[in-house]
């Protein structure tokens, strides 16, 4: 589960149920946030929320969305989109992982076609997806989850997939045409403040510029996470963190 600014996933029940003329595309479609102005940054944005995911992260407070097949249609999204034209500037592409399907290169055209920028958040799994998005001009701004340095990565994640990560990481931070932000979700049963730490270095020496927040679990009682995790002992220590000497560090839900 991408772990951003909106922590419940809403859907208007006509742009995932009903009966709609419009072509099908082979992507499941979980659901739609019909507004933000929270989660793409400068535009007024819908959210569409892809099932499924390549990782298998503990405090993940959507497994319904990750175990999920796909319950909505892309027609009846389209139809969403065109009629939403000149109110909506933004379509942000979560889930899950929106990036492991092969027909999103084709929703993203059609979105495009419509006037939309694009905004992507991803755990950055598939290196060989942005690249190939980043070279076609498909992305107007990318969230990539920093999920956890090398040795606690296999720990969060449920993957041992941490070079797939940092080749996207390393991609993004040598590129130039693309604003994105990168994000870290904390839960100190399984992060630390020295995890943090070697994140802010790893940033550092990546002369990463841009911004970088850290983001602190919140639990739902009505929802339990993916990994049934109890509830945090403590809350991470902020003043034991290093300031960044190139990006701006900032806190969530702290």
């Amino acid at each position: 589960m991408n772990a951003g600014i909106s922590t419940r996933i809403t859907s208007t029940p006509a742009i995932c149920s009903a009966t709609s003329d419009a072509p099908a595309l082979a992507l499941p479609i979980y659901s739609v946030t019909p507004f933000t102005l929270l989660d793409f940054p400068g535009r007024t944005a819908c959210i569409v929320w892809f099932s499924g995911c390549n990782m298998r992260c503990g405090y993940c407070h959507n497994p319904q969305i990750v175990k999920s097949k796909g319950r909505g249609n892309i027609g009846q999204v389209m139809d969403f989109l065109r009629k939403r034209t000149g109110l909506l500037d933004g379509v942000v592409l979560s889930g899950g992982e929106a990036s492991v399907y092969p027909s999103l290169p084709d929703f993203i055209m059609k979105i495009r076609d419509f006037g939309y920028a694009v905004k992507l958040d991803t755990n950055g799994l598939r290196p060989d997806i942005i690249r190939d998005f980043l070279e076609q001009g498909f992305l107007d701004y990318v969230a990539l989850d920093y999920k956890a340095p090398p040795g606690k990565f296999k720990k969060v994640t449920g993957v041992d997939k941490y070079k797939y990560f940092s080749e996207t990481l390393r991609m993004l931070c040598a590129q130039e045409n693309v604003p994105f932000e990168i994000r870290t979700t904390v839960h100190t049963g399984l992060m630390n403040e020295q995890d943090v730490t070697d994140i802010i270095h790893d940033l550092d020496r990546l002369r990463y510029r841009g911004s970088y927040y850290v983001q602190n679990f919140r639990a739902d009682n009505d929802r339990p996470t993916l990994g049934l995790l109890p509830p945090q002992a403590r809350i991470l220590k902020l003043d034991k963190l290093p300031k960044p000497h190139n990006f701006s560090l900032h806190f969530r839900n702290f």
